[in-house]
């Protein structure tokens, strides 16, 4: 099997459609079918169910695809690489909300004293978008706070995290000293969406101590749960680094809750069938220096 036949086969996966992927490569739409069926004749498993005029992803068909991403893949980072090496290379990176406000910043710039004339591209979304880009060998490495559910991405815990609860000047809560697991079930909480390592991480908690609460705020990101905390129209559980500033100015009081703690881990998460290149492994190496 050739190059081309895994393109082919890449881009009908990503648009389930003979015509569309045809259009997409320059190609007939009786072009694509033959590859597919050359692909489909030299495995001698189908790839896709044709169902009212739908296509369908065998079990075969989802096994090859991991595999052709990373083929096409590794021909365009080849190209890429042998074009940029006097240059410095090139990597992609995909780091959760958290981390790309209190430790990212902070990586790429010890890493840019190592590979100063490197090129890197950074993805921000939540655990599971990462997780997502992971698979589809859109990013090369990720570095998140959430779970990793698959079983196809070695996921390397690196870094402690806490979780810590927090209330604006405004709130009741604000001259208490310690509040009651109980005492939660009553208040609005301002959260992240769901897919957010850390939204992941405190509903676990709360499950596991079976404590009921509602979501009044849903954000994407963390300035603005804290600008809505602080203005006193809910209460929020987040990392404690991305709050740390406003909790020495007063701005948010945190609060501890008797008998309950919120601990994660920071991650470092990539393909299990990734090549990792030089430049991969010394961000990697680097970003393992932040430990503490």
């Amino acid at each position: 099997m050739t190059l081309r036949h895994y393109k082919i086969f890449v881009t009908v996966c990503d648009t389930m459609n003979m015509t569309t992927a045809g259009e997409k490569l320059y190609l007939s739409q009786s072009a694509v079918s033959q590859a597919i069926a050359e692909l489909e004749n030299h495995y001698d498993s189908k790839l896709f169910e044709r169902l009212s005029r739908k296509l369908y992803l065998t079990q075969a068909g989802q096994k090859l695809l991991s595999y052709a991403r990373h083929i096409v893949r590794m021909n365009e980072e080849t190209d890429s690489e042998m074009r940029m090496l006097k240059e410095g290379g090139f990597i992609r990176i995909g780091a959760s909300v958290t981390i790309c406000t209190c430790l990212l910043p902070q990586v790429i710039l010890e890493f840019q004293k190592i590979k100063p004339k490197a090129n890197v591209e950074v993805y921000e979304n939540n655990t599971k978008k990462i997780e997502d880009l992971i698979l589809q060998d859109q990013i090369d490495l990720g570095i998140v706070e959430g779970s990793i559910h698959s079983s196809d991405i070695i996921s390397i815990p690196f870094m402690d995290d806490e979780l810590v609860f927090v209330c604006g000047k405004q709130h009741r809560f604000k001259n208490l000293k310690k509040i009651v697991p109980t005492d939660l079930e009553n208040v609005n909480f301002i959260i992240r969406e769901t897919g957010s390592g850390t939204r992941d991480t405190f509903e676990d908690v709360m499950a596991a101590n079976q404590i009921s609460w509602k979501a009044s705020w849903t954000c994407n990101n963390s300035d603005t749960i804290k600008s809505v905390v602080e203005k006193g129209l809910g209460v929020t559980v987040i990392s404690e680094r991305i709050v740390q500033n406003e909790i020495k100015r007063g701005e948010l009081i945190r609060i501890p809750i008797a008998g309950i703690e919120f601990k994660r881990n920071f991650k470092i998460c990539y393909h299990k069938n990734k090549y990792l290149s030089d430049i991969i492994n010394q961000f990697i190496v680097t970003t393992k220096q932040f430990n503490a």
